[in-house]
């Protein structure tokens, strides 16, 4: 007690104190949620936007697409389409670009709206004619995006967990690209790299004879210089525009980094994979985000993991 100080000086001083002391408990409470949305910040400062890729007539899924796009098609209880859309939130996206294409394009205003459901500060919508590929499709972007970095999704890919820590390694990047790769049983089915001492020297797209067991997800993450990579493509062999050789032309800048994707990941354009991608939804969940408690942790696995350059 203060010699001298009146009875109701010393007890707003000790009210200040527990003030002050919860104050700062409370800050202490609260870190674990500032530091779970400091990727979020970062994004939304640097103005990333996000493109899902929803075209295609889904010809696997016959005779389902018959009449809608497979991207409205259920997953367990959300429209395939809903999932891709909330990866991009997870990461702080809230411009977003759906292109799709067909007779069903009018269903995805009526089922998105204007994204407000997702939080979204603006949904965009771009019409693919025909099938180019997954790069036809891509640079339908190039005018929404005004020169930003984008995060690029395949409208049929779900995850159990985030790419958050991917973004975060993207955007310490100064230019480039960085893709997520994946140990999966039937890597022939998708874009494969052939990695020597942790580096990816080459990806082919569906091999018949695969030179590793990972797949290249359909999640990208693309400087701004990917819409001229675009123009210098040649149709493949099928007649598309390879997002594999957009990859490639960034592994021989050697721009082109990678990281493992943690959790489950599955696409569902065959009948098979839409099956597995309904029940690991419902035995798991989607697009999960740490813990409070731990999203200090995962603050800490960002800023220590370093991207691993390709070699040329």
């Amino acid at each position: 007690m203060l010699e001298g100080a009146p009875d109701d000086f010393t007890s707003v001083s000790s009210n200040c104190l527990i003030i002050n002391t919860l104050f700062k408990l409370k800050l202490l409470s609260g870190f674990a949620v500032i530091a779970s949305k400091s990727v979020l910040s970062a994004f939304r400062r640097q103005g990333m936007k996000g493109v899902v890729l929803a075209g295609g007539i889904g010809s696997r899924l016959f005779p389902l697409t018959r009449v809608t796009n497979k991207h409205l098609l259920p997953v367990y209880d959300q429209p395939m389409i809903f999932y891709p859309i909330q990866a991009l939130v997870n990461v702080g996206i809230t411009d977003i670009l759906i292109v799709t294409g067909g007779q069903s394009a009018g269903d995805f205003l009526r089922l998105l709206a204007n994204g407000k459901d997702f939080g979204l500060k603006r949904l965009n919508y771009a019409y693919q004619e025909g099938e180019g590929g997954i790069a036809d499709a891509l640079k339908l972007a190039e005018h929404f995006a005004e020169g930003q970095k984008v995060c690029v999704i395949l409208g049929d890919n779900i995850i159990e967990n985030n790419v958050r820590e991917a973004a975060e390694q993207f955007r310490q990047q100064p230019e480039g690209a960085h893709i997520l790769l994946k140990e999966v049983h039937d890597p022939e089915r998708f874009g494969c790299p052939q990695i020597q001492d942790e580096h990816i020297v080459r990806i082919e797209e569906k091999p018949k004879r695969p030179k590793s067991n990972y797949a290249v997800t359909g999640i990208y993450f693309y400087d701004p210089s990917v819409f001229k990579k675009i123009r210098r493509l040649k149709p493949s062999g099928r007649g598309e525009l390879e997002i594999t050789d957009i990859n490639n032309m960034y592994l021989e800048e050697s721009t082109l980094h990678f990281s493992i994707l943690e959790g489950w990941w599955t696409d569902a354009g065959t009948f098979e994979s839409l099956r597995r991608a309904g029940n690991l939804v419902a035995e798991t969940g989607a697009n999960k985000l740490p813990e409070a408690s731990t999203a200090n942790k995962a603050s800490l696995r960002v800023s220590d993991r370093r991207s691993v350059a390709v070699a040329k």
